[in-house]
């Protein structure tokens, strides 16, 4: 069993003027554990802090409850001042007795009522806590960008312009996500094209920026600093390094009466196509659902007349492994 004292904040009137801070005190000293428990006006002043490591030493306490306003305030505050005094930081549990109590409640009785269960709540954390030392692990530095659109284009710019390497998985075939879709943008009603096409083009030729279009994340494990990422790159049945983008295929296709997706179904497309005409990268992508090759195994025609060579029935989807340090 953990020798814990439980150190209860008055916060001025903060806390006072709706939980009786004295009843919460005499209720938690019989808690299993709780070896010292006092309330003070103000627990995070320097007289305040002064208290709890004179109780640490001299009632050799190996954990501390201190219920008071939120920990984003003054968690660092109340672990400094342990460690000071030689207990581990980590043995330090902040009950939000403030926020989460006193200016919630209008009823006194209410208040102390759920101020008790809070500093239980954590008593009983503490008992089960153990010593931690704090680490450190390798970061890797590189960023991965779910989703090609505006957000993630400018988002991997700014990545990369810091001088990190950055990785943008978009699931259609071109980078560009709603807004290339929209004709102007509001409230300016500027031309939606003519703010995301330089954005396209420069992330498209950014050194720190590797774009995986046609992919979806797979599987991700790790932790925030070194996460692994499994990318699916989906078969696009065009080799994108022999491509010219020359259109070709695309007027020769006999399966023209596919609704376009792009235009949201307004008009229709081939099966293999290009999203749009500044679609990045501009190579397109075989609808292996509607492709005539695919379905009756008869067509072949863009195989045909691409003079690039760039056609590859055969191409298989692929799965990338990366490193990445924040996704």
């Amino acid at each position: 069993m953990q020798r814990i004292g439980v150190f209860v904040c008055h916060c001025g009137s903060n806390i006072a003027a709706t939980v009786d801070v004295k009843k919460v005190v005499e209720i938690i000293a019989k808690e299993p554990g709780v070896v010292h428990a006092e309330d003070y006006q103000y627990m995070c002043s320097e007289a305040g802090q002064s208290r709890i490591q004179e109780a640490i030493r001299e009632k050799n306490l190996t954990g501390v409850v201190v219920c008071s306003c939120s920990p984003r305030m003054h968690e660092a505050t109340f672990r400094k001042a342990a460690e000071k005094a030689g207990l581990n930081p980590y043995m330090v549990e902040i009950a939000n007795i403030r926020e989460h109590c006193s200016w919630i409640h209008k009823d006194m009785q209410e208040a102390t009522e759920k101020a008790v269960i809070l500093a239980r709540a954590a008593v009983a954390k503490v008992n089960l806590n153990a010593p931690l030392q704090p680490g450190e692990s390798q970061v890797t530095k590189r960023a991965l960008i779910i989703g090609g659109g505006i957000a993630g284009i400018q988002t991997a710019l700014d990545i990369a312009d810091a001088g990190y390497e950055v990785d943008i998985v978009e699931k259609t075939p071109s980078i560009g996500g709603r807004m290339s879709q929209l004709d102007k943008t509001f409230p300016t009603l500027d031309c939606s094209a003519c703010i995301l096409t330089p954005k396209m083009v420069e992330a498209a030729a950014h050194e720190k920026i590797n774009i995986y279009t046609y992919s979806e994340v797979e599987k991700v494990s790790g932790f925030v600093g070194d996460f692994t990422v499994d990318i699916r790159k989906k078969a696009r049945s065009v080799n994108m390094d022999k491509c010219t983008g020359c259109g070709v295929c695309q007027e020769k296709c006999p399966s023209k009466k596919i609704p376009n997706e792009f235009n949201r179904g307004l008009n229709n497309r081939t099966a293999i196509y290009t999203p749009f005409a500044q679609a990045i990268p501009n190579v397109p992508v075989i609808d292996r659902e509607h492709c005539l090759k695919f379905k009756t195994g008869k067509c072949g025609v863009c195989s045909k007349v691409c003079q690039a060579g760039a056609i590859d029935y055969d191409q298989q989807d692929e799965i990338v492994t990366q490193k990445y340090g924040a996704i």
